[in-house]
């Protein structure tokens, strides 16, 4: 975006893959973990990119970031993931400058999510610029469009029904469990993994399955102790997770590995499992299947499930599109002042000069010269002259490029670029 002088002959862009084109498997090959994310920021100062944020969800990994050519992103990516180049080529997109502002919007808002009306993707978001601003990797144009996007959510959710019913694939995992387990409130449900989608989850079971007997294990135990204290619910050491595996009816796996957790060498017992694997990369061995007595679902096997719950969401859509639409432009209307804003500073910098040497020249002439009523009334016309201009620039009836180089020729400016 040079031409709005946001970054020095860099493009913006948003490079990524998502549950559209890639299935499980691929989306764990591109999945970045805690560490991963910032090996890729370090990385990134190295290569010449000035700004991005870096998203890893269980339906997507997305750089929305400023480079020369998108291809320093996409190698950003697979330097810090098991993906290469060629399985990226298949599967992701790439979206330029104002497509590339459309697509953040829409994700941010819940449109493109897996399930839709899913706002989760906005917390990443939040900790993504923050990350990101901290290692100084977010530029005052990133900074402000994730402002702008969260805007865009919060109107939507309040709204808007979109997020009414099943909006996460926590709820969706729940609601299956009720669909197709029998008498649930009287099965055995272990959930193994308490991170953000484990917490969900265990909330939405408490919540709508009345079941009491649901048991907790996470690697780190205290973490899992906080969580079921809430909810009055059992915690059991991770050294026990093949004991409780083997007296469980449903197993709700949601401890986020880049490895399996779960394969068929830890189930023993011979009574009906269901398992339900929530993980990106996938943390549940496709061999569990091997098992006569083992029913594995993973989340995108739920993010398929249609209801009358969907159907009413999806006739909110167009009210979504228009608090999109209505935010976007307030962004692309200061994208724009962004265009013109050197020059104005530039004429501002000159008609200081003016004043200055005007000042200087009627000091010397005037025995009683007033200092601060002359500075005063010469800061209240730059400040009017300047006004007069901008206003100007803003009016979409005329061109704006024909207009900037006029006045800078009229006053022989050179941009300021660091505004």
């Amino acid at each position: 975006m040079k031409e709005y002088h946001i970054s020095k002959g860099s493009t913006f862009y948003a490079i990524g893959l998502s549950y559209k084109k890639a299935d499980a498997k691929i989306r764990g090959h591109f999945s970045l973990s805690d560490e991963a994310k910032l090996n890729l920021l370090n990385q990134a100062k190295t290569t010449g990119v000035e700004s991005l944020i870096v998203t890893s969800t269980c339906n997507r990994t997305e750089i929305y970031g400023f480079a020369e050519h998108p291809f320093q992103l996409i190698q950003l990516l697979c330097d810090n993931t098991k993906g290469t180049v060629e399985e990226f080529q298949k599967v992701a997109y790439v979206y330029k400058n104002k497509d590339a502002i459309s697509h953040l919007f829409r994700v941010g808002s819940g449109l493109d999510s897996q399930i839709l009306g899913d706002f989760e993707i906005i917390s990443q978001l939040k900790t993504a610029a923050r990350i990101s601003k901290k290692h100084d990797l977010l530029n005052h144009f990133i900074e402000r469009l994730v402002n702008a996007v969260i805007q865009a959510s919060k109107r939507i959710k309040t709204e808007t029904d979109i997020s009414s019913g099943a909006t996460s694939v926590s709820f969706a995992s729940v609601q299956y469990i009720m669909k197709h387990v029998e008498r649930v409130t009287d099965k055995n449900i272990l959930l193994f993994g308490t991170g953000k989608i484990g917490r969900n989850t265990c909330e939405n079971l408490v919540k709508h399955t009345k079941n009491e007997q649901i048991t907790l294990i996470n690697r780190t135990k205290d973490k899992a102790e906080v969580i079921a204290g809430k909810f009055n619910l059992i915690v059991k050491d991770y050294a026990n997770l093949q004991e409780e595996i083997n007296v469980s009816d449903i197993l709700i796996v949601a401890t986020g590995a880049q490895n399996p957790t779960i394969d068929k060498h830890i189930i023993q017992s011979k009574k009906e499992l269901l398992i339900l694997d929530l993980s990106i990369p996938k943390n549940v061995d496709e061999n569990v299947q091997e098992l006569n007595n083992v029913k594995l679902i993973h989340l995108d096997d739920l993010s398929q499930m249609t209801d009358e719950t969907l159907e009413k969401r999806k006739l909110q859509i167009p009210l979504a599109e228009t608090i999109i639409k209505e935010v976007n432009t307030e962004f692309n209307s200061w994208l724009e002042t962004r265009k013109f804003a050197p020059t104005i500073k530039a004429l501002k910098s000159k008609l200081q000069d003016f004043k200055k040497s005007e000042l200087d020249t009627q000091r010397k002439k005037i025995t009683d010269f007033n200092e601060e009523q002359a500075e005063l009334i010469s800061n209240k016309l730059i400040q009017k002259i300047t006004n007069h201009f901008a206003h100007h620039l803003k009016d979409e009836a005329i061109s704006t490029n024909d207009s900037l180089e006029l006045i800078q020729k009229v006053f022989q400016l050179e941009p300021i670029t660091n505004v």
